[in-house]
């Protein structure tokens, strides 16, 4: 039987039918366990709420050990075939799964703004990266050859990538497609099975994931989606047989996490928070860096780890202030921002705003209040503060919302200091029409990824992602080629077969 008869006979899930924001109820979300939709062991459901309209659109089952547990013995059965697998063979699952993406991206897209708040357009977004994630996944064979060299005479070195086993992430709630393919494409490529704990929020995007992996063919047992909250975390990283866990989130919860699952010598990479600041100086072009800046703080509704959240003005920069304000009251809630993930979300974020404005801070543009026809969901409009200063929680922690905070700096080297006494160091930005003054950033900021004159300087494949300091917990990236050595091990092989005269010690 070929793989098309095999997937439609599999519990195939009725497709997503929305093409517009108006609400649509979806089906419930089970665990994908051994190609089959299961129910959680807890005997809970958790409601999943669209953002826009406050609504439940469906619910998800919640998990705890004796699911991890259950991944994990089916990807035991799976895992040998698929180690002995060519990984060029292996890329043929990902070139058909790229294909399945690309036919059902309206889908996707729109499933994905429905279950988190997103545009239209940043959902969009979020399935191309992840894609394009996909698609350097696909490519891996023609990099990982390891190298080889004679190292003398008749001996031979070389290194070659091995799996590491059973591996597992653990992923947010603003990117549903994008995050996970940050991971399960380089492992598995890797010759791994995985398994993916997606965020209790947004579990849709995993499960058509699922999905679409069984349609191009990728065995029973590979990938497993274990949906949960807090118990499912702990179990993924305490169970003794999942050799490395990937985790995006929260720098609290990175932190915790990695060192749990260290202390039991599992591999870990966590990444956390951010504080992006984006430094502006008086010869930045006005329109490129209002518009830049604006698009940075405000895309996604704030909600991603790399928005520029802090801008540091230096010297006379009101004219770009004033651009940026004049851009931020054009944007039309709803249409060119989303709402926030949940009621929670939105309260803390309106308390930032209160708190700050409470201790001086002037507000140029106000957000609160706004809502998009009356809608019961959890809205805030784009905000602007200016006069931060770093001691504010609004100067130095992550909102992770729709506001961005302004800080005023006498000189360059200043605005660079502020960065670098950040306890993140995700990203950072700065926007000039002078290459000497760019170059000077960039030697001095302290963040593992910089930009100029962009406002979101997230490196497209093969370069990688991660920041610095408390914004990452771990070595190396999760993405590009980082990612893939993550994901693996190298062994490392030295070979003798010919015996010289003339031979070395080595030899």
């Amino acid at each position: 039987m070929d793989r098309r008869a095999l997937f439609a006979m599999s519990q195939k899930l009725p497709s997503f039918a929305a093409r517009s924001y108006a609400f649509q109820e979806y089906v419930p979300i089970r665990n994908w366990i051994g190609g089959k939709w299961v129910d959680g062991s807890t005997g809970q459901w958790l409601a999943v709420e669209n953002p826009r309209h406050g609504m439940a659109m469906g619910k998800v089952t919640l998990s705890g050990a004796p699911d991890v547990a259950a991944a994990v013995e089916a990807a035991k059965i799976a895992l040998p075939a698929w180690k002995n697998t060519p990984m060029r063979e292996r890329a043929q699952v990902l070139f058909r799964l790229k294909a399945l993406m690309e036919r059902d991206l309206e889908e996707l897209c729109w499933l994905v703004s429905h279950e988190n708040g997103k545009t239209f357009a940043e959902g969009k977004g979020d399935v191309e990266k992840g894609i394009e994630c996909v698609e350097f996944a696909i490519g891996l064979p023609m990099m990982a050859d390891g190298g080889q060299l004679d190292v003398s005479r008749g001996v031979n070195c070389r290194t070659v990538h091995e799996p590491l086993g059973i591996v597992a992430g653990i992923v947010p709630f603003n990117f549903p497609v994008m995050v996970p393919l940050w991971m399960v494409p380089n492992a598995l490529m890797a010759g791994n099975a995985f398994i993916l704990k997606p965020s209790e929020v947004v579990p849709y995007g995993a499960m058509k994931l699922a999905e679409l992996l069984k349609e191009a063919g990728l065995a029973d047992g590979l990938f497993n989606v274990i949906n949960g909250q807090r118990e499912a975390v702990e179990a993924v990283v305490d169970h003794p047989d999942i050799q490395a866990v990937g985790f995006v989130g929260s720098s609290k919860v990175a932190k915790i996490l990695y060192g749990r699952g260290a202390a039991t010598g599992k591999r870990m990479l966590c990444l956390g928070s951010a504080k992006n600041h984006v430094i502006v100086v008086p010869d930045a072009d006005v329109e490129l860096t209002a518009s830049n800046v604006i698009a940075s703080s405000f895309g996604c509704a704030g909600q991603r780890c790399m928005a520029s959240s802090l801008m540091v003005g230096v010297g006379d920069v009101q004219p770009i202030v004033d651009g940026m304000v004049a851009h931020v009251k054009k944007i039309r809630l709803g249409e060119d921002m989303g709402s926030i993930i949940s009621g929670a979300s939105r309260e803390r974020i309106l308390t930032y705003i209160a708190q700050a404005e409470s201790l001086g801070a002037k507000v140029l543009v106000d957000g609160r209040g706004a809502s998009v026809d009356g809608s019961p969901g959890h809205w805030i409009g784009p905000t602007v503060l200016d006069n931060v200063t770093i001691e504010m929680p609004a100067g130095c922690e992550e909102i992770f919302g729709p506001v961005l905070s302004i800080v005023r700096q006498p000189t360059l080297d200043a605005a660079i200091a502020l960065q670098n006494k950040s306890l993140y160091a995700n990203g950072a930005a700065i926007f000039t029409t002078r290459g000497a003054v760019a170059r000077h950033a960039i030697e001095k900021l302290e963040a593992g990824m910089v930009g100029v004159n962009v406002g979101v300087p997230v490196p497209r494949e093969p370069f990688s992602f991660g920041g610095f300091n408390a914004s990452k917990f771990g070595h190396g990236d999760m993405t590009g080629w980082d990612g893939f050595r993550f994901w693996s091990r190298p062994k490392k092989i030295t070979e003798k077969w010919a015996v010289y005269a003339d031979a070395s010690w080595m030899s």
